[in-house]
């Protein structure tokens, strides 16, 4: 096959490799001849594992030839955030407290994409604990958007996002408590797609937040997506929190199309203040939406700065009481933000925790009535496109959580109700920064939100735009 294989979608990829067309070596060394190329420009690796990269790709390689087929992700090479553990690696969750930490057992999640048939590349890039929406990291430094240099990639899945936009890795595992897969999605000009809470096991998966933590990956394309998030999900006797339902055909649902479809359009807060340029990709993707065969509708919601307050108590608790034994001993090994942001929690009384965790059913069946009728509702993922990394490197002075909260406000009212969400490139601006939007829907609905994201990306290129490297 001509080309870079590298350049390919990770379902493209892995069917050229089942089919022989490619060899995982191909496809494993064409991966890190761009990691090469790009990470001096966008740090988006904390650790490049090219030799092992390589010699698992050759056992993929043999094992084909001998007529054995591992699965659908057979000698296909990836690399996730720092924070799935696997076993005999080193696990740093983006920390200080955490540079030497070998991992003695395999995330779930992790375990099941190795089951496919997957080849490790090496470990990305993260916000410190997962705990910030920027990409900046005191300890390893800002990972950067290979869009522009100058930009964040958003957070806390900042490797993830800038590695799979210029295409070093097919895709990557993020994590979102807050909007950490969505945002660097939008910001990097990738898909995202953040899960129902308890669809995938998050066994292994360093916590942040156990009420709001849910996993799921970034990559090319929705179809993408599709695939890896049906590989992950499932029961999992290791994390009680995961639900027992049967896991749906995914994929089937890439090729449906949007006619009969109703997706709603909120009247208010996700559509207030909005950047010039994401109001008007917003309105260019409604009107291709529509022009695909979809019903546009308004839909008005329940206050939903009510929601990003309550997501906002929960998680700073929750992240607090995880962190309590770290910051009693080790407070100097945190970088600033971080740790002042951990110390807010602790000061969260637990009747304000308790009534935020209250209040989830009615806000969700509050939600619920409002968008009865839809098939899922369209909204932008920030405000606006990536801010620079020197305006956003607000460290833990006054200002930081109003910073922190601007990014995240459109993203924290879904990680409070638990429902999916599926972000996608829908855009750029005129400076050629990605812009994405996500699509919300029930809980489980995931097929509902592939179905829509797969049509839209069938009449779009945005997915297949590629940042050049200077």
């Amino acid at each position: 096959m001509s080309g870079e294989p590298a350049l390919m979608s990770l379902v493209s990829v892995a069917k050229a490799i089942a089919g022989k067309k490619l060899s995982s070596r191909e496809v494993t060394q064409s991966c890190l001849d761009r990691i090469a190329q790009w990470q001096p420009r966008v740090n988006a690796f904390m650790a490049i594992e090219a030799d092992e990269a390589l010699a698992a790709a050759d056992a993929a390689d043999a094992a084909l030839a001998k007529g054995k087929n591992l699965g659908v992700l057979h000698g296909v090479p990836m690399a996730h955030k720092d924070m799935y553990y696997d076993a005999g690696k080193v696990v740093t969750c983006g920390s200080k407290i955490r540079r030497d930490f070998v991992a003695t057992t395999t995330s779930t999640a992790l375990q099941r994409l190795k089951d496919a048939g997957s080849v490790r590349l090496g470990s990305l890039q993260m916000v410190e604990f997962a705990y910030g929406p920027t990409g900046h990291n005191v300890h390893y430094g800002a990972v950067r958007n290979p869009w522009n240099v100058d930009h964040i990639t958003g957070g806390s899945s900042s490797g993830s996002g800038s590695a799979v936009a210029a295409r070093l890795t097919f895709a990557a595992l993020g994590s979102d408590t807050g909007g950490s897969i969505r945002m660097p999605a939008h910001f990097c000009g990738v898909t995202g797609f953040k899960t129902t809470v308890g669809l995938i096991s998050r066994a292994g998966a360093m916590p942040l937040s156990q009420s709001l933590d849910t996993v799921g990956p970034l990559a090319q394309t929705v179809e993408d997506c599709a695939l890896l998030v049906g590989l992950m999900a499932g029961a999992d006797p290791e994390d009680p929190t995961t639900s027992t339902l049967p896991v749906p055909n995914y994929m089937a649902a890439t090729t449906g199309s949007l006619k009969g479809l109703k997706i709603g359009v909120p009247t208010a807060f996700y559509v207030d203040d909005l950047d010039s340029e994401v109001a008007r990709v917003l309105d260019e993707t409604i009107a291709t939406l529509r022009r695909e065969g979809a019903e546009i509708v308004k839909v008005e919601l329940p206050d939903q700065r009510q929601l990003t307050a309550a997501c906002q108590i929960v998680l700073a608790a929750e992240a607090a009481a995880f962190h309590k034994r770290w910051m009693i001993e080790r407070p100097q090994d945190y970088g600033a933000q971080v740790l002042m942001r951990l110390q807010n929690g602790l000061a969260i009384p637990a009747v304000t925790y308790l009534e935020a965790m209250r209040w989830r059913g009615p806000a969700l069946a509050a939600y619920l009535a409002a968008v009865t009728g839809t098939d899922a509702v369209i909204a932008p993922v920030a405000p606006m496109p990536a801010v620079t990394i020197a305006e956003s490197d607000v460290g833990n002075s006054l200002d930081a959580e109003a910073v922190i909260q601007r990014i995240t406000r459109f993203t924290r009212p879904i990680n409070y109700l638990g429902l999916p969400s599926l972000s996608i490139p829908t855009g750029f601006t005129r400076n050629g920064l990605p812009v994405g939007m996500q699509l919300i829907g029930r809980a489980f609905d995931e097929a509902g939100l592939v179905r829509i994201g797969a049509a839209f990306q069938r009449a779009t290129d945005y997915h297949q735009q590629v940042p050049k490297a200077a």
